[in-house]
This record gives C-alpha cells, sequence and structure tokens, in this order.
C-alpha cells in the first residue's frame, strides 16, 4: 500500500529547515540529500549543490523538503499537530518552534522561522472536542490562549 509523505516547498533553505525540524523532535533524523547539478534544467536557478531535497523524519513520520524557489509559500491552511502528553513537552515544542524568528499564534499554533505552521496541542484535546460535556467549556478555555495551558484545559474538561 502506497504510503502518503508530506513534501514541503521552499525557496533555498530546504536543508536548514529540516535540519532545524530535526533538531526539536527527538529521535528525529535527516535521510537522503539529493543535490542540484551544474546546469540544472530547473527553474530556479539555484547553484551547484544546493540541496534539492532533503528526506527527513519526525515521530517516524518520513517528510520531504523541496527547494523549488519562490513561487509558492506557506499558509495555516495546512499544519502539522504535536500531541503532546504533558506541560513539559508543549513548553518544548512551543519554545522551540516558536522561539528565534517563528511567530505565535491563537488557540496553540504558531509558525516557525521557516513559514510552516504546527498546532502544539495535547493529546486529549480530540477526545475533549468529541466529548458533548466537555468540548464547549474546553473550547472556552482554549480560545485566549496562545500557548496551551494543559492544567486549564484539563480544569474545563472537568478532569482536574
Amino acid at each position: 500500500m502506497p504510503r502518503t509523505i508530506p513534501c514541503l516547498w521552499f525557496n533555498g533553505d530546504a536543508e536548514e529547515a529540516a535540519r532545524f525540524s530535526v533538531s526539536v523532535f527527538p529521535g528525529a533524523r535527516i535521510g537522503a540529500i539529493a543535490r542540484y547539478p551544474e546546469d540544472s534544467p530547473f527553474p530556479p536557478d539555484f547553484p551547484a549543490g544546493t540541496a534539492l531535497t532533503v528526506e527527513f523524519e519526525l515521530d517516524g513520520q518520513p517528510y520531504v523538503a523541496l527547494n523549488g524557489g519562490p513561487e509558492l509559500s506557506f499558509t495555516e491552511a495546512i499544519s502539522f499537530q504535536i500531541m503532546c502528553r504533558d506541560q513539559e513537552e508543549i513548553d518544548h515544542h512551543w519554545g522551540a518552534l516558536a522561539g528565534d524568528g517563528g511567530e505565535e499564534g491563537p488557540c496553540g499554533w504558531l509558525r516557525d522561522r521557516y513559514g510552516v505552521s504546527w498546532q502544539v496541542i495535547p493529546a486529549d484535546l480530540p477526545r475533549w472536542a468529541a466529548d458533548p460535556s466537555a468540548s464547549a467549556g474546553v473550547m472556552r478555555a482554549l480560545a485566549p490562549m496562545g500557548k496551551l495551558d494543559l492544567a486549564a484545559l484539563r480544569a474545563a474538561a472537568g478532569e482536574a
């Protein structure tokens, strides 16, 4: 059966972005790197040796970073959810991804310094959202938050 692998389009900094992502996730790794050759027939005109594609893996999920040029950029319409077990994981991922040029957003969303959107959320959030007795309280608690406060969300879900 085929496996779906996200391919992320960058404008020259695919290798740097992949290495950054790998630095944030324990056990992550860089795989094969294909490089633009001399006199590449493909636009844009990246220097020979610039990464064309970088294979990398986060939490067992393969990704490909592609240096494709300036034509496309990221939007929040696509984001990657990081399902965190505890506040320490939320704090780690939020700080690492939003820091050093990243941009904090509402409700656990952020963009890293490369423009990739992430949702740093508790692993229990989908369950709370689907539970009619917890959903409204959790959503009211979550709405004003940037980085999520797990204790406050648990209390809003009636689990404190």
